[in-house]
């Protein structure tokens, strides 16, 4: 039997790096992507492979709509060259970046940038990676805890999110014919160098935070990964259309 194989964005470093580690570990082969960070991506590749599973790393930058098809061409010519297949059975949106913008000084050139990041691209490479995507598939979508509650700074990137929250429910209803399930997953606050390091470079932060949360702790990237990866198992079967909060229980 083949394995299964998994394509993420942003999966040279932080939590697209312990996403594509997790998928390793129940045995599914990994194609990653980064913007800049190839020789890291690299290193990612190489230690899915010395955990006995398949991966390649493909450049990509989610926030050039003109650079998603010749993307996904690349994803095929791998998949035919690595795999000997013209497609993959799960599709993890992860790629993105964090910003602190006060609603005052939102500009458009900002918003647009941030919109297509982790909305548009988000939604147009979803839309043209399922006829790649083999049936009983899923989709993994990555959101965050502000679109429940309001971080200041947070007004356009926590929109957005909750706009691939309403997203996730329509890919699941319009593909579970084919038998691909849609989910959604929402980290809390996360030491990553997500947003500049903004958590894991200030300790006074991290105390608030910690404090703020039931486990008495902030988020490691390896808080994510698992979760991601358990919803791409058969475990997960009948888990559809759900948003799923991975935040230690902040700001019950």
């Amino acid at each position: 039997m083949n394995n299964k194989i998994a394509l993420v964005t942003g999966g040279s470093r932080g939590l697209g790096k312990d996403m594509a580690l997790s998928l390793a570990d129940k045995n599914i082969d990994v194609i990653l992507t980064y913007n800049n960070s190839k020789v890291e991506a690299e290193e990612v590749v190489a230690e899915i492979k010395s955990k006995n599973q398949k991966a390649a790393a493909i450049q990509f930058d989610i926030s050039q709509m003109n650079s998603i098809d010749p993307f996904l061409n690349n994803v095929r010519e791998v998949l035919k060259n690595n795999w000997e297949t013209d497609k993959f059975d799960f599709l993890i949106n992860n790629a993105g970046v964090g910003a602190t913008i006060p609603i005052p000084q939102v500009t458009e050139e900002a918003f647009d940038n941030l919109m297509n990041i982790h909305f548009k691209g988000v939604y147009f490479l979803t839309q043209k990676s399922l006829p790649m995507m083999n049936d009983n598939g899923g989709v993994i979508f990555i959101s965050s805890g502000t679109t429940r509650f309001c971080v200041p700074g947070y007004s356009v990137y926590s929109s957005l999110k909750a706009a691939v929250e309403v997203f996730t429910k329509y890919v699941a209803k319009e593909f579970g014919s084919r038998g691909i399930r849609a989910n959604i997953v929402a980290p809390g606050a996360i030491e990553t160098d997500f947003n500049n390091a903004a958590i894991r470079n200030n300790p006074q932060m991290q105390t608030f935070l910690a404090s703020q949360t039931p486990l008495g702790r902030v988020g490691r990237a390896d808080d994510i990964g698992s979760v991601v990866a358990f919803l791409c198992t058969p475990e997960s079967k009948w888990i559809n259309g759900q948003r799923i909060e991975v935040s230690g229980g902040i700001n019950l």
